[in-house]
């Protein structure tokens, strides 16, 4: 399987490339995620989450995303999933946003490494707005590695690019093509059980209208229960 292992970085390649910004803005945030999830060993799937997201200079609440999913496990390594999302939005001095979100995931731990992990997600998501009729269509892929410091079920070292790409025009976003590229570094940490607490840094490069982008600087901090 080891030959499928390119693929997956070629693809986030391609997904992450950014368009060149004529203006850059930065930002400091803090996102937070719990996430409740069964047991992978099992044929049945599934995770549900709460994500809330404070931006500006950690000033406001920017997003709180509530989130799930049920899959199934069709080969070793291989699950695919349906779910929902419900982001609220808050707007200061004006009306609250929010979007409604259906996605499918198929998830891929990809073997054949002698040590750490190395894995992918590829998520295609239809998404509403409360500001407008149209639905878009979103693709993004993640590939992630993990590589144990010391035993094996002890602390690991992790890091994970994902890149996002609108795929039609809406009314509330008027172009197509590169939205955003997340990158992350910090640690996987064992908390009991199969439960791990994941931390470190997110760089979130986000395309705004006129050829500018936002960077997010974000401290980020996961707990991950799984049953």
């Amino acid at each position: 399987m080891t030959r499928f292992v390119p693929i997956a970085l070629v693809l986030a390649g391609l997904f992450a490339a950014p368009p060149a910004a004529a203006q850059v803005t930065h930002d400091a945030g803090a996102w937070a995620n719990l996430t409740v999830q069964g047991a992978s060993a099992r044929p049945v799937a599934w995770f549900v989450e709460l994500q809330p997201r404070i931006q500006d200079d950690l000033g406001r609440v920017d997003q709180v995303i509530a989130r799930g999913a049920l899959g199934r496990t069709v080969a070793r390594g291989l699950t695919l999933y349906q779910g929902y999302a419900h982001v609220a939005m808050p707007v200061r001095g004006g009306r609250d946003l929010n979007e409604e979100r259906l996605f499918q995931q198929v998830s891929w731990v990809i073997s054949g490494l002698r040590r750490g992990e190395l894995s992918s997600r590829f998520r295609l998501e239809q998404r509403w707005r409360s500001d407008g009729n149209d639905m878009q269509l979103r693709a993004r892929e993640m590939v992630r590695f993990e590589y144990p410091l010391g035993r094996d079920d002890g602390i690991r070292a992790l890091t994970s690019m994902e890149g996002f790409v609108v795929l039609n025009s809406v009314d509330w976003r008027g172009r197509s093509g590169f939205d955003q590229l997340r990158t992350f570094v910090g640690a996987e940490i064992p908390v009991g059980g199969t439960s791990t607490v994941e931390a470190g840094y997110m760089n979130q490069i986000i395309d705004q209208p006129g050829g500018a982008a936002r960077v997010n600087h974000n401290l980020s901090l996961a707990l991950f229960w799984r049953l």
